[in-house]
């Protein structure tokens, strides 16, 4: 038997199953099923038999693992993807120094974060000094994980989360802390009205898949999560445009918004924020394949 109690020649049967269906990281995912039925052959089945008909795997066992953490999830939601994590650290980097000294002029990255692109200044001058917890608002929240990610490393850390999916809210408000405040609603318009003007950083997995793409996404994205956590609109960025007109009134002065896009987005979307009146960068992560806009609040120019 193997060393979760498996006989190995089911184990290896189950693999063949999975590597059929052309998964890649088979023997991991037959590891991740035999534990989530935990000696249940019917269930193992069942999970099995799902997972082959395309479902993904982490609503399926009811988990994922992000950034280092376990995040609780169910069918019909967004599964978190490593390439966020990028996001996640940045937001929690700066949390963290904001704590630490809450009149830190300087955007702050943490180490093996991602590289600034060539594409503009990493650094903003005047912080908010304002006293306090710093705030962080994780913005189309989906289950939490970046919310997770800022609560985990930078603790003291004020903490909100808005969704448009009700389902996913309540996935993030059992991730989160329970001093954290996740609503439901459309983009800002939920949130309590004394935190306008009062966030230092909005952290967002915003859709950002152009519509026509769709149609070329792995069929466990496109058939299983909700069409409106992918579909960003004719290029995928007109959330983008809209958290950039949105966004300003929320902020402290010189708050800022970290935004993923794509490598190949992520210009348009600096030149969206910068036309809204951010100072912009443009960080990758090459390890999790990651790309994030950091948008400051402040004079269009770019500081000295």
């Amino acid at each position: 038997m193997d060393a979760a109690g498996e006989p190995a020649a089911d184990l290896v049967a189950l693999v063949a199953r999975l590597r059929a269906t052309g998964s890649v990281f088979a023997e991991e995912e037959a590891t991740v099923l035999v534990e989530a039925a935990g000696g249940d052959a019917a269930r193992l089945e069942s999970l099995v038999a799902r997972r082959v008909a395309g479902e993904p795997l982490e609503p399926l066992v009811g988990r994922v693992e992000f950034a280092g953490l376990t995040l609780a999830l169910g069918p019909g939601v967004f599964v978190p993807r490593a390439r966020t994590e990028l996001v996640a650290r940045l937001a929690a980097a700066r949390a963290a120094a904001l704590l630490a000294s809450p009149a830190s002029p300087e955007w702050v990255g943490p180490a093996g974060a991602g590289r600034p692109a060539p594409a503009g200044p990493t650094h903003s001058q005047g912080w908010s000094a304002q006293g306090g917890p710093a705030v962080v608002l994780d913005l189309c929240c989906g289950v939490g994980a970046v919310a997770a990610v800022v609560a985990a490393r930078a603790p003291g850390t004020r903490l909100l989360g808005s969704d448009l999916d009700p389902v996913a809210v309540e996935w993030a408000r059992a991730n989160l802390p329970a001093e954290t405040t996740v609503v439901a609603g459309d983009l800002f318009a939920a949130l309590p009205q004394g935190i306008r003007g009062g966030i230092d950083v909005v952290a967002v997995n915003a859709p950002y898949v152009p519509t026509a793409e769709i149609a070329n996404m792995p069929a466990e994205a496109r058939e299983h999560e909700p069409h409106a956590t992918l579909d960003g609109g004719p290029d995928g960025l007109d959330l983008h445009r809209r958290i950039a007109a949105a966004a300003p009134e929320w902020l402290r002065p010189h708050g800022a918004v970290v935004i993923e896009a794509s490598r190949r987005q992520a210009p348009v979307s600096a030149a969206i924020f910068a036309a809204a009146g951010f100072r912009t960068a443009v960080v990758v992560d090459d390890d999790v394949d990651g790309t994030a806009v950091i948008a400051v609040r402040g004079a269009r120019h770019s500081p000295e």
